[in-house]
């Protein structure tokens, strides 16, 4: 027999009664039913019921364990007797009756409990996060994770995409995002960056002659603490297609993650076919350009009724400013005072005035509008909107209004907010979307100056025609995310791979030839030499993970994670470093005065 075991502690079954067995494993929990003991044993794929009598050889021994000690057990299989059958357990049918027992391991005091799933601090979980992954969700999450990508791969490769790897140690980039610097030993006062993405060497890939390529890709941002991404490094589906217009890369991927999620869905629908839509169009309708289109809400402009009515906060502001729009989220169900004061108030929390609203309720056998925006505007206006809006009795309307460019985020989250408070939202769905068009250049208010809003490496509508002749402002990019549930899981674009056009693009962005040739030089040198149309886009593995597990951070789908303030509490890091290691890099600190 094995030195360690002959089956895993979650092989048994009712079939194996009658035999001998040996498991390893960590005591899961301990309990003491009358001087018979019983120990839950697990290891990474299940548990084991372990019953020790006083006759057992192992019951001294039994005696003395404790949670998450590692012991060896050899052991008879036999049948539960019918009420002990535990059926939420695959081995639930047998338990094993301990004939001798071998300590592998002690355990110290813990300082952080294995069993159950109760909450506990996160900097102790970190700090402790090899205790933390032996718990069962925790554990099973990262498990899901590693099926994921599994799965991703498959599928990549089955749509004849080949991986290949990139530098991690490479030159400074402008992805958005400040850099990961090394300083190089070799050559003093010189530094490598570790990558944002692997934008510029897939490219390259496809300059190459690799018609599609894909990898797993890790990837460096030096940014400060956000939700929906993990300080310092993250994971993505890095992929890169040559002669590819927008649709072939959008077909192309939209079925290997439509079906990856399909695989890992459980009982929640998928959406079949992922609906386009205008960045333009996102904003007006959802306030965002990553909707969760499990919120039925879309939002409609009223501005029309406001117009020279009653309601002179809306209406003088319409009058003075040609660029004041008034935009109406309705809301199924949530006609009462009640609800609406709850969106008032929730409002006020957002640092605004508040907000206005119109709901409906029956009087006298007739709808009757109410709210103090309906008393202002009158029971003509009032039935102008409900009649556009398509609400019924019982429904709600909530207004925003000024400039859209500054309050369309707010208007999205009030969308959200609305959605959640009414129950609208479909929790048993994955809704996807393409969002297209986005504006390829913004403008800087604090620089005064026009910059690249999503990805400068991106092919510009109209390409150099348009660079030259139409207003950076109103040029949209070959770029699309895909969107599900309100994040965003993937962004890319069909590339700009003639070098006058990219020179111009960068010009426009304040970026001389002469620059673009020396940040760039790889990739405009490539250009040079015969380069394919080619486009591509990358996926977060973190946050499709996320969603799959159902988690509410992408901690609790990542093995060892940093913490918010970008520290790696197992290991310790970031740490100091010595003198010696220091001037080997030629490197003097010149740290800030506390």
């Amino acid at each position: 027999m094995h030195r360690y075991r002959s089956q895993t502690c979650a092989d048994l079954r009712a079939s194996h009664v009658g035999s001998t067995t040996r498991l390893s494993g960590w005591v899961h929990r301990v309990r003491d039913h009358g001087g018979v003991l019983f120990i839950d044993l697990r290891d990474h794929y299940g548990i084991t019921q372990v019953v020790v009598d006083p006759d057992s050889n192992g019951f001294a021994i039994a005696e003395t364990v404790r949670s998450e000690w590692v012991i060896r057990i050899d052991g008879d299989v036999k049948a539960r007797s019918a009420e002990t059958v535990n059926a939420g357990l695959p081995t639930g049918e047998i338990e094993v009756y301990a004939r001798d027992i071998e300590v592998l391991s002690k355990a110290a005091e813990l300082p952080m409990p294995v069993f159950g799933e109760q909450e506990y601090p996160e900097d102790i979980r970190l700090a402790y996060r090899f205790l933390d992954l032996r718990r069962e969700t925790l554990h099973q999450n990262i498990m899901t994770r590693t099926d994921v990508i599994h799965d991703l791969r498959t599928r990549m490769r089955e749509a004849s995409f080949n991986e290949f790897s990139t530098p991690i140690l490479t030159a400074s980039s402008p992805e958005g995002a400040r850099d990961f610097l090394v300083p190089s030993r070799i050559h003093p006062g010189e530094f490598y960056a570790l990558p944002q993405a692997p934008q510029q060497y897939k490219q390259l890939i496809m300059m190459s002659g690799f018609d599609k390529y894909f990898q797993i890709a890790p990837c460096f941002r030096d940014e400060d603490p956000r939700a929906d991404r993990l300080p310092g490094e993250f994971y993505q589906l890095d992929l890169e297609m040559s002669f590819v217009e927008q649709e072939d890369v959008l077909a192309t991927m939209e079925p290997v993650i439509r079906d990856c999620f399909k695989a890992f869905a459980g009982d929640k629908t998928v959406t079949e076919t992922f609906p386009r839509i205008p960045y333009a169009e996102a904003m007006r309708k959802y306030g965002s350009d990553k909707p969760d289109l499990r919120n039925p809400i879309e939002m409609q402009e009223v501005t029309e009724h406001f117009a020279g009515s009653g309601f002179q906060v809306f209406a003088g502001m319409i009058e003075r400013d040609p660029n004041v729009e008034v935009w109406a989220i309705p809301v199924k169900g949530a006609g009462s005072r009640k609800h609406c004061d709850r969106m008032n108030s929730w409002a006020q929390q957002q640092g605004q005035p508040g907000m206005g609203y119109i709901f409906w309720r029956e009087l006298e056998g007739k709808f009757d509008a109410a709210g103090p925006i309906a008393k202002n505007i009158g029971g003509e206006r009032s039935e102008a909107i409900r009649n556009q809006l398509g609400l019924e009795l019982g429904d709600a309307v909530f207004f925003a209004a000024g400039d859209p460019k500054k309050f369309a985020s707010f208007a999205g989250e009030a969308r959200t907010r609305a959605g959640e408070e009414a129950g609208l939202i479909n929790e048993n769905a994955f809704e996807f979307c393409w969002i297209v068009d986005f504006p390829f250049y913004e403008w800087d208010e604090e620089a005064k100056k026009v910059e690249f809003s999503h990805n400068p490496f991106s092919m510009p509508k109209g390409g150099l025609e348009a660079l030259e002749n139409e207003d950076p402002l109103t040029i949209n990019a070959m770029q699309y995310d895909m969107v599900c549930n309100g994040f965003e899981l993937a962004s890319g674009g069909i590339r700009n791979h003639l070098p006058e056009t990219m020179v111009k693009a960068f010009e426009i962005a304040g970026m001389s030839k002469q620059t673009v040739e020396e940040r760039f030089g790889g990739l405009y040198r490539a250009f040079q030499y015969g380069a394919p149309p080619h486009g591509g886009m990358a996926a977060g593995i973190d946050r499709i993970v996320m969603l799959l597990c159902g988690a509410k951070n992408l901690r609790e789908i990542t093995m060892f994670p940093m913490n918010q303030q970008a520290k790696d509490l197992l290991m310790g890091a970031p740490s100091g470093v010595d003198k010696a290691q220091l001037k080997d890099l030629h490197l003097k600190l010149n740290l800030p005065r506390e």
